[in-house]
């Protein structure tokens, strides 16, 4: 029943909206890398890797310093990014009855051209993910190149993904296919060419002659363990193997960045970088950082949760740098309104766990951010954000033992921890016993918006 009046409001909404695409669309190139820290680039403060691009990107657009993935690890932040509904929100929806509202299902019913290349991982492992019912084609997209899901999986025969594995694998040890629409074209993938492939299929794609607007979606798999880059950067960076991998990165953000200013589009292109969850700082050389925050991948504190975000668009977003708090998710809605110069509606809003906000008014205007509250939940660790306090009600300093992969100790508070973020990012004084007032207000509004799920 439920899937039948989906199918009805798409019929209807696609009735009435233009193929063409309206005047005005811009074009979106969103830019996600997998594990990439809060300190990982020279415009948020390292002094390692070298990233002239992506540090233009910020000089040139707003570089926003409160920006949250959905998740602290890879598929709740990529639900979060396609859906604009919170994970710990959404129960076990059935993503398939909804994958019609999925961003870029409705960037193309309003009239985008659309292309995946890179890393899904938005629906777990299915054992066929060519046939599977969430593959990228199913879910939006005209093109797809990439993976099913991380690049360690599955591991070697016998073996965990284990700091003692990545430290001896090479580029084909982790059996990984890479998929061109329906088809595996190359299996065991050389992981060595995952950036440089997928940055000339992008180049590709963007120097294409069209009518339509188009929003490309680059799910880059690095820098997620193991990391690899091509022959031309291997050795390159003073940041050893991991830096290289950065730095291979960012010559693909200029890559990208010469092809829509060679095109002529750059005035009409919406460019926005970003992670999808903190840094796997447990595995050394095969991680990166979140300093100055506090954790890693994984975890509830700020380093697994915040991460790098830049927008882009010449003439349309001022430099600046942005403190207000946003989070993947609210990019659902944002593009929504960058297609339709409106917010979504129903049946979208009605959407279990739906609390995506519109950023426009930040990113045009200068506006104050929308969103004031986030709640954190990664592997039963749990904290709330409400203005600049945050309370931590259960914590781990990381996902798992690098050397075992056993899972880590939760620790339980009976008195939440309590830090204030504007003055203590790396929440390293606790002061729940200054302000118990404000523990409470905090556990009332986390409760308010666990119920309700619409306070962003």
């Amino acid at each position: 029943m439920i899937r039948s009046f989906y199918l009805l409001w798409m019929l209807l909404l696609t009735f009435l909206v233009a193929a063409p695409g309206n005047a005005g669309q811009p074009n979106i190139i969103l830019i996600f890398v997998d594990d990439l820290g809060y300190g990982d680039l020279g415009c948020y403060g390292n002094r390692v890797h070298k990233t002239p691009h992506i540090d233009r990107l910020a000089k040139e657009g707003q570089r926003w310093t409160s920006f949250y993935a959905s998740g602290a690890t890879c598929v709740p932040s990529r639900r979060g990014l396609m859906t604009g509904r919170h994970p710990s929100l959404m129960g076990r929806a059935n993503l398939v009855e909804t994958r019609d509202l999925m961003m870029p299902a409705m960037l193309k019913m309003h009239g985008y051209d659309t292309a995946m290349l890179g890393k899904w991982h938005l629906a777990g492992y299915p054992r066929d993910f060519t046939k599977s019912p969430m593959h990228p084609l199913e879910c939006g997209f005209d093109q797809h190149l990439g993976t099913p899901g991380s690049n360690d999986v599955p591991a070697p025969q016998g073996k965990k993904q284990t700091r003692d594995v990545f430290d001896v694998c090479d580029r084909f040890t982790f059996q990984v296919p890479l998929i061109q629409g329906r088809e595996v074209v190359e299996f065991p993938v050389n992981q060595e060419l995952f950036t440089e492939r997928y940055t000339n299929a992008a180049v590709k794609w963007i120097r294409q002659e069209r009518e339509r607007p188009f929003f490309l979606y680059l799910a880059h798999n690095m820098p997620h363990a193991p990391v690899f880059a091509s022959r031309q950067f291997q050795g390159r960076s003073r940041g050893g193997r991991y830096g290289d991998v950065v730095e291979e990165i960012d010559w693909s953000v200029g890559q990208l960045m010469k092809a829509v200013k060679d095109t002529g589009i750059a005035e009409n292109t919406l460019v926005v970088f970003t992670s999808d969850n903190g840094p796997w700082t447990m595995f050394g050389p095969h991680g990166g950082t979140a300093s100055p925050l506090r954790g890693e991948k994984g975890t509830s504190w700020e380093g697994g949760y915040r991460v790098p975000a830049i927008f882009h668009w010449p003439g349309k977003i001022k430099p600046a740098t942005i403190s207000g708090m946003a989070a993947n998710l609210d990019l659902h809605s944002t593009f929504i309104n960058l297609a339709t110069g409106e917010s979504p509606k129903e049946p979208i809003q009605q959407q279990k766990g739906y609390i995506s906000c519109d950023l426009t008014g930040t990113l045009l205007n200068g506006s104050p951010t929308p969103r004031k509250q986030w709640y954190y939940s990664s592997g039963g660790a749990t904290a709330f954000r409400s203005g600049a306090f945050k309370i931590h009600l259960s914590s781990k300093d990381r996902s798992s033992n690098p050397d075992t992969r056993a899972r880590e100790p939760l620790v339980k508070y009976e008195t939440p921890l309590l830090f204030n973020l504007e003055s203590d990012p790396s929440e390293s004084t606790d002061i729940s016993g200054a302000e118990p007032a404000r523990i409470l207000q905090l556990q009332k509004e986390m409760k308010m918006f666990l119920g309700v799920g619409a306070d962003g």
